[in-house]
C-alpha cells in the first residue's frame, strides 16, 4: 500500500529462512481483512507497507530449529507470531506472547511468505485439505479466531442471549461462534439485506436495524427491559463500543474485538454500567487447533463469510470492493 487508496501488486524477492525457528511457506490463498481498510481509508498513516496478516499454505522450508511442522505441511496461523511456550502464551494470549512478531510487518498478501516462531504459531491440518475447505481455514487465521475470542470474552453460552454489534466478517463469525457455544438467543445488528441473511445462516435469532443508543434500546426491548447477557463489539468505533456498553445488562460481559479508533469511555458510565468488558487483539492461536478440527469435520463453514475472490494480482480491486462494502470480505487465490 503506496497510501490511502492506492495498493499495488508488485515483484519481490523471495523470502529466505532468517533464524533458526522459521518456516517459509507457499500460500495457498489469502486475504484482505476489515482493518486493512484503516489505512486504506488513510483513518491510519501508511505509506509503501507491504500488506496482509492472514494465511494459509503448504511449508517449503523450515529452520533448523522447527520441529513441530515439516515441509509439505499444510499449516494455518495466526496473525501475530507467537512461541507459545512463555507463561504469556501458555496462559492463553498468544497475541502477548513476550517474543511476538506482527505478521503484518512482514506481509502475507504473496504468495510466499516467511513465518517466524513456526513451532508456536504454525497447526497442521490432518492432512491435504479438499480445495473447498480452503476458505474455511483461511477465515480461522484471523477472522474466525477472532469473533470466537470475541465471544469467549463475552461469555458466550448455554442461556445466554447474545448481541453482535459489527455485521462485517468478524461479528458475523461472532454470531457462528455464539451458536457454537450454545447461546440460546442471538441478536445481530445489520442493515444490509446480504449480511442479514448470513447472520441468520450462522445462528442469529433476531436481526435490529438501529443504531447507537436506539439499537441498545431495542435490544432492551427484545430482553425485558435488562440488555443481552453478552455482547460482541467488532466495530472499533466510539459508538460501537457505547452501543455494546448500553446493550450489556448489570453483570454482563462485552467481549471488544473491533480495532479501536479514538475510543474513550466515560469513567462515570462505565462505573455505573457493572459490565465486565474484555478483549483487544485476540489470541486465535489458542483457538486454532479446535477452530481446524471442526472445520476439517465439516461442522462449521466460516467460508462463507468470502463473498468474492479475486487472482492475487487483482488485490487492488479487493480492497475497492471491500471499502465500497460491495463484498463482505474478499479472499485472493494464489
Amino acid at each position: 500500500m503506496y497510501g490511502p487508496g492506492d495498493v499495488h501488486v508488485e515483484e519481490r524477492e523471495d523470502p529466505t529462512i532468517v533464524e533458526p525457528t522459521d518456516a517459509i511457506i507457499r500460500l495457498a490463498a489469502t486475504c484482505i481483512c476489515g482493518s486493512d481498510l484503516w489505512p486504506y481509508r488513510g483513518a491510519e498513516p501508511v505509506e509503501h507497507q507491504v500488506m496482509g496478516h492472514e494465511y494459509v499454505g503448504v511449508v517449503q522450508e523450515i529452520g533448523s530449529a522447527v520441529r513441530t511442522v515439516k515441509v509439505g505441511d499444510f499449516v494455518v496461523g495466526s496473525f501475530w507470531a507467537s512461541d507459545n511456550t512463555c507463561d504469556i502464551c501458555r496462559a492463553g494470549y498468544q497475541a502477548y506472547c513476550v517474543h511476538r512478531v506482527l505478521m503484518g510487518t512482514l506481509g502475507t498478501q504473496s504468495e510466499l511468505a516467511r513465518i517466524p516462531l513456526a513451532d508456536g504459531t504454525l497447526v497442521a491440518t490432518p492432512g491435504q485439505p479438499d480445495p473447498d475447505l480452503i476458505p474455511s481455514l483461511m477465515a480461522a487465521s484471523d477472522v474466525l479466531g477472532t469473533g470466537w475470542f470475541a465471544a469467549v470474552a463475552a461469555e458466550a453460552g448455554p442461556g445466554k442471549t447474545v448481541a453482535v454489534v459489527g455485521d462485517g466478517a468478524v461479528g458475523l463469525l461472532g454470531i457462528l461462534a455464539a451458536r457454537q457455544l450454545g447461546a440460546e438467543r442471538i441478536i445481530a445488528f445489520s442493515r444490509h439485506a446480504d449480511r442479514q441473511a448470513l447472520a441468520r445462516e450462522f445462528g442469529a435469532t433476531d436481526i435490529v436495524a438501529e443504531r447507537g443508543d436506539a439499537g441498545a434500546e431495542k435490544v432492551k426491548e427484545l430482553t425485558g427491559g435488562l440488555g443481552a447477557h453478552s455482547v460482541i463489539e467488532a466495530v472499533g468505533t466510539q459508538e460501537a463500543m457505547m452501543q455494546a456498553i448500553h446493550s450489556t445488562r448489570p453483570g454482563g460481559h462485552v467481549g471488544f474485538v473491533g480495532v479501536s479508533h479514538d475510543v474513550a469511555i466515560p469513567g462515570d458510565e462505565l462505573f455505573m454500567a457493572g459490565v465486565h468488558i474484555h478483549g483487544g487483539p485476540a489470541p486465535v492461536r489458542r483457538f486454532l487447533p479446535e477452530l481446524i478440527q471442526l472445520i476439517w469435520d465439516r461442522t462449521i463453514d466460516p467460508g462463507k463469510v468470502f463473498d468474492l475472490a479475486l487472482p492475487l494480482e487483482q488485490a487492488a480491486e479487493g480492497y475497492k470492493a471491500m471499502d465500497q462494502r460491495t463484498a463482505i470480505k474478499v479472499l485472493l487465490t494464489v
